[in-house]
Parts: structure tokens; C-alpha cells; sequence
């Protein structure tokens, strides 16, 4: 176990460096089409079977509460980016999946994105360092979540 001390500094590192890292990307942010919370609805589509997912399922992968959730899907569906349908699986749900042209637009700016995200985090650590990150990071996850609270 380790002691609090320690899980309070490397949350707070984690915490800081987040903040940092999100400031520059989202400065850099290369689309004037879309804001950096809808490009992400569309990033996690994308890496779905089919590029649809529950809106619930959604939820969990996003920054913001799911009215916000809701909100936002209603303005992209309302655009053609993405477009609602109810889940086949439940009928109180509903799925979200991205249009052709949602995934062009996600595709097109995800290249520069890509690129910001290289310049900013990959010149900051080596390709050992960024494997090792992302195995804390992955790591960090699962165990949360599987010690949810109810």
C-alpha cells in the first residue's frame, strides 16, 4: 500500500501536467469547424464497432455531465455530423453514430491534431518514456474503475 503522501504528490503531478498539456492542445486546436469537446464525441465514435455507441456509453468517456452530453449531441446531430437512433438493444436508448460526413470532418482535423499532439507531449518524452506513460495511465484507469463506489 502506498502511503498518502506519495498517491497526493503524483496525483497532483498527473493533475498539473493534464492541465498543461490540455491548455497547449487546445490552443493549438486546428479546427475553426469544430470545438475540441465535439472533436472528441467524434474521436471516441470513431473508435467504435460501426462508429456508434450508446449515448450512456458515451457519457463515461467524456469530460462533461451528460445534459452537456445531451446538448452536444443534439448540436451535432442537428449539423450531420453524427445522427441518433434508437438502440435496438433497449428502447429507452438511444445510439449515436457518426454520418459520413462527421467522420471526413473528425478524419481531416484529427491529421493537424495528431501533429500538435506529437510536437507537444512527444517532444517532451522519449518513445520508452511515452509506452511507459501510457501503461501508468492505462493502468491508473482500470484500477479505478474497477473500485467505483456506489
Amino acid at each position: 500500500m502506498t502511503s498518502k503522501s506519495s498517491a497526493v504528490s503524483a496525483w497532483e503531478s498527473l493533475f498539473r501536467a493534464q492541465v498543461t498539456v490540455m491548455r497547449r492542445l487546445g490552443a493549438e486546436f486546428p479546427s475553426g469547424e469544430i470545438s475540441l469537446t465535439e472533436y472528441d464525441v467524434l474521436f471516441n465514435l470513431s473508435r467504435r464497432p460501426e462508429h456508434a455507441l450508446r449515448i450512456r456509453d458515451l457519457v463515461d468517456d467524456l469530460l462533461i455531465t451528460q445534459p452537456s452530453v445531451s446538448r452536444l449531441v443534439d448540436r451535432l446531430a442537428a449539423r450531420g455530423l453524427i445522427e441518433k437512433r434508437p438502440d435496438p438493444k433497449d428502447a429507452r436508448g438511444v445510439v449515436v453514430a457518426l454520418t459520413d460526413d462527421g467522420f471526413t470532418l473528425f478524419r481531416r482535423v484529427a491529421v493537424a491534431h495528431m501533429t500538435s499532439i506529437s510536437g507537444t507531449v512527444g517532444s517532451a518524452l522519449d518513445d520508452r518514456e511515452l509506452a511507459q506513460l501510457e501503461q501508468l495511465c492505462d493502468k491508473l484507469r482500470s484500477g479505478v474503475q474497477g473500485s467505483r463506489r456506489p
